[in-house]
């Protein structure tokens, strides 16, 4: 039997992550071979992470990539269990990978993107996400991501908290000015901040602008100060409130966070105007970390009762 060194354990901890005992454990089954001993580790690895899907992951990142040459713009969500984990710069490296794979391949979904050749290496997404499950010991997940076309503004909150990407119809004048790229953050900040449902108002549907009437039709008729209005009266007050609602909820007519004089619309037309061409929204894509996910919740007075026993 090869003799098994504490240098030989230590080089295998830091190259597989993994504990000192089990990593001297994999070094004598295999004799003291080295690649041996990280494939058992990355089996047993790969058990361990089959075993913690039943797992909670809603912390992790946002993050966004942009590629100039191929006029594509890339934004992930890829959750874990921990916010600590989401801050490891090799779990950084390991999304901007993704990304950089999504805008090589373009795949249609999250199931086409993990059977994907992940961006400078030689194994699949989905082996690199059981890959990082192993070492890191938590569970990881590619939830969504979305491929934008054309002239885009990105911003990133919280370091990695709120991702947004604003997609422009803009003219060559504006989308190669050094002044664009600020103009789109700023409204990725107001995306960002103001958390709008639509871009404008035609993107609202019909079925809920219908409801949203109904609701405001009921509210002036409770009113003491309408009920003797004629139905004609009040069928135009809804009119001027629906507008209040677009204002509200619809990004192109909210008004500018950093200038409430202007709408988001003339904000974007006098810029448009400074730079000598044209800037209209298009559609902006908004991802929050963890959203609508189920939250993980420690009972850390249960978990030391439990360690304690």
């Amino acid at each position: 039997m090869a003799a098994i060194t504490a240098k030989d354990v230590a080089a295998l901890r830091a190259q597989t992550g993994c504990g000192m005992m089990d990593c001297k454990k994999a070094l004598v089954e295999a004799d003291g071979n080295f690649d041996e001993a990280v494939k058992v580790l990355r089996e047993k690895g790969l058990a361990k992470a089959d075993a913690k899907q039943s797992r909670i992951a809603a912390e992790g990142l946002v993050d966004i990539l942009s590629c100039k040459e191929c006029g594509l713009t890339a934004m992930i969500e890829v959750n874990t269990e921990t916010d600590f984990v989401a801050k490891n710069d090799g779990f950084k490296a390991f999304v901007k990978a993704v990304l950089k794979t999504i805008l090589k391949n373009k795949p249609a979904d999250v199931e086409a993107l993990l059977a994907c050749t992940l961006d400078g290496s030689d194994v699949t997404v989905e082996a690199e996400v059981k890959n990082q499950t192993f070492v890191i010991g938590e569970k990881i997940t590619i939830r969504r991501f979305v491929l934008v076309e054309g002239p885009v503004g990105t911003y990133i909150h919280g370091a990695g908290a709120t991702g947004i990407v604003i997609s422009f119809e803009a003219d060559d004048a504006v989308a190669n000015n050094e002044k664009f790229a600020e103009v789109g953050k700023n409204i990725g900040m107001q995306a960002a901040a103001m958390n709008c449902l639509y871009t404008n108002r035609e993107d609202v549907p019909a079925s809920v602008l219908e409801e949203e009437k109904k609701i405001l039709l009921a509210q002036i008729s409770n009113d003491p100060k309408n009920a003797n209005k004629p139905d004609a009266i009040k069928e135009k007050m809804v009119v001027g409130r629906i507008n209040k609602y677009y204002e509200t909820n619809c990004l192109a007519e909210q008004a500018y966070v950093k200038d409430e004089d202007l709408s988001v619309t003339q904000y974007l037309d006098a810029e448009a105007k400074e730079m000598g061409g044209s800037l209209k929204l298009k559609a902006f894509y908004r991802y929050e970390k963890g959203e609508g996910l189920e939250k993980r919740e420690d009972n850390f007075a249960e978990e030391i009762a439990s360690m304690l026993k």
